[in-house]
């Protein structure tokens, strides 16, 4: 059996083949930072226009690399939500397009299903398991228990890990996509120099919060020389980061501690999302997994960020099962994993 995958969720334009023996066949993702560089972050209109013009071909190149033609194929899956809406609108149009000239099963798939995934694709982990899901937009801990069954047991009840690391680079002046660019200033920066807070660090919940983590670096950035030195920048970094790592291990521990409780024999803990590429967080909560004895899973860093594998993956997985989407499958700006969890009160939409 083979998906193709189709991503347009915000600022990758992706495609992919994956076959049910867990092979990925190609993945092809055309980033778009350079049209967004000039704004300081993604334009949602530049990025559905962007979609429009390349989709078309990453599609045509995904399938030259896997040497097949669309008769191969068993499905096509496309990211139906959540995103941004006219990037989401071109893949899902795109996908519904190719799913009627060739008479195959349409899937609309979850974003966050593609990530919460990924680990079943490149690592075979088993239901349940504990994920830690960090993005740019999410941030969120959730018991995994099959195909489309997830309990949220703990969200952001404000800024996403991922939005917070953006909002520290252009303070610092650092450019965008922010992550990558503060894990790299911080590896030469001394994390003990600015005292930040850890937060939510002893909280009985499992939700994280880092709202005030960025109004204190917003604080300290105010106390520097302007522009700030190189150094400065560096050493503010390093701090940030390693208050991020404190939080993000201490929340992981209690939602640990209740997965273990609740599932004695379960699989693993899994860190995915666009900011499980951080190599610091990956150390420290893969520190506190193997502490309680559990078995620790983040994907390759190339299949953190958005891509096509996952979503075709996704969509496999739910072809398997039957779960197939009418042609009038609509396009979703919002799609909580667990619906029938309470929204935190400042996250809003978000969580």
């Amino acid at each position: 059996m083979i998906v193709l995958g189709i991503e347009t969720s915000c600022d990758e334009t992706a495609a992919a083949l994956v076959d049910d023996r867990r092979r990925i066949l190609a993945n092809v993702v055309l980033s778009q930072i350079e049209e967004h560089a000039p704004y300081g972050g993604v334009v949602p209109e530049v990025a559905a226009r962007a979609h429009l013009a390349h989709l078309d071909g990453v599609v045509r190149r995904a399938l030259a690399e896997a040497g097949i033609g669309l008769d191969a194929v068993d499905g096509i899956a496309a990211t139906a939500g959540p995103g941004l809406i006219g990037g989401v609108a071109v893949g899902v149009m795109t996908a519904k397009g190719i799913a009627a000239a060739r008479g195959l099963p349409f899937l609309g798939v979850n974003h966050l299903e593609g990530h919460a995934l990924t680990a079943r694709l490149t690592d075979g982990v088993e239901f349940p398991y504990l994920l830690l899901l960090v993005s740019g937009g999410h941030c969120q801990l959730l018991c995994v228990e099959g195909v489309g069954r997830y309990r949220r047991w703990g969200t952001t009840i404000d800024d996403a890990v991922g939005e917070a690391f953006d909002k520290v680079a252009k303070m610092l002046g650092l450019g965008h996509p922010g992550g990558p660019l503060v894990e790299a200033a911080a590896k030469t920066g001394d994390p003990k120099r600015f005292a930040l807070p850890r937060p939510m660090v002893g909280r009985p919940d499992c939700d994280f919060s880092f709202s005030g983590l960025k109004t204190a670096v917003r604080r300290a950035v105010a106390g520097l020389p302007q522009p700030p030195a190189p150094r400065d920048v560096a050493d503010l970094c390093a701090a940030f980061q390693e208050s991020v790592a404190a939080s993000l291990a201490d929340r992981a521990k209690r939602a640990i501690a209740r997965f273990r409780a609740e599932h004695p024999a379960g699989g693993a803990f899994v860190v995915a999302g666009g900011v499980a590429a951080n190599q610091r967080l990956r150390t420290r909560l893969s520190e506190v997994s193997e502490k309680a004895g559990l078995p620790f899973v983040a994907p390759p860093l190339a299949l953190c960020t958005d891509n096509g594998a996952m979503i075709a993956w996704a969509g496999l997985e739910r072809l398997r099962l039957g779960l197939v989407d009418g042609l009038d499958c609509a396009p979703r700006p919002r799609w909580p994993l667990d619906p029938t969890a309470t929204a935190a009160i400042g996250a809003g939409v978000k969580a």
